[in-house]
């Protein structure tokens, strides 16, 4: 089931999507997989209705490709397995656009295209051992022919219709990483030449030149006095000039 017009996953919308039935019906995923379901009720309900015949001298049925019971069995096998598997891939299907965990719908992809790829190979072998067996018969005495053709040729497609599930399946789940990427983040390199953003981007600064004050002095004013060094000018007292106090 493909969408378009949003973010996908595997195939399918992400959160949020709805079931529409008849653009569900329409997709060729569904249309191949309802195939693949009736191809295997005809080719089970062909060998299990006709498939057995009854002789006078063996009173068990006996299956009508060479009386070989492992051909009928392991054709009926794989086709009550394929029947089942299309229904319960048919329900999933439905369910697929109601998750919203991409890891739940990678399973669900995962799934469908390992059993689509095994299945594909499985009728191959059924349709190889139905036409060897069928080959080797000799006796035609109340064999239903044209059960026997169709067993044989149901078989056959089916082996395409399962071919074009793994291809879906397999193109669905390719295309899942891309869809769903995980978002991680990345330290930029530092580019030093790269211009500030017009936001903060800083205002033009032009500087102003600094002239210095010259000061000047008239001329005509008097010269500083300066005074000359300290000196003392006090007589030398000696013991002459002292004079005891009087009590």
């Amino acid at each position: 089931m493909e969408e378009t017009g949003g973010p996908t996953a595997y195939g399918v919308p992400l959160a949020g999507g709805g079931f529409d039935f008849q653009k569900f019906i329409r997709q060729p995923q569904t249309i191949v997989r309802l195939l693949s379901w009736v191809f295997a009720i005809v080719v089970f309900g062909t060998i299990t209705g006709e498939g057995y015949i009854n002789s006078i001298h063996k009173p068990d049925g006996k299956c009508m490709f060479n009386q070989s019971d492992s051909a009928c069995s392991y054709a009926i096998g794989i086709g009550v397995i394929a029947f089942l598997a299309c229904v319960a891939f048919l329900v999933l299907d439905v369910y697929v656009p109601f998750m919203s965990n991409a890891q739940e719908r990678k399973y669900v992809v995962l799934a469908d295209l390992g059993f689509s790829g095994a299945w594909t190979f499985l009728w191959f072998v059924c349709f190889c051992v139905l036409t060897s067996q069928w080959n080797h018969t000799q006796d035609y005495n109340g064999v239903p022919l044209e059960a026997a053709r169709a067993t044989i040729a149901f078989s056959f497609f089916s082996i395409a219709t399962w071919g074009i599930l793994t291809y879906f399946a397999l193109g669905r789940f390719r295309r899942g990483v891309n869809d769903a990427p995980v978002p991680t983040y990345t330290e930029p390199p530092p580019d030093h030449h790269t211009p500030y953003p017009p936001t903060y981007a800083p205002t033009s600064y032009n500087p102003t030149t600094y002239t210095p004050t010259t000061y000047t002095y008239p001329s005509n004013m008097p010269e500083p006095h300066h005074q000359p060094p300290f000196t003392s000018n006090l007589p030398p007292q000696g013991d002459d000039g002292y004079q005891p106090p009087k009590y």
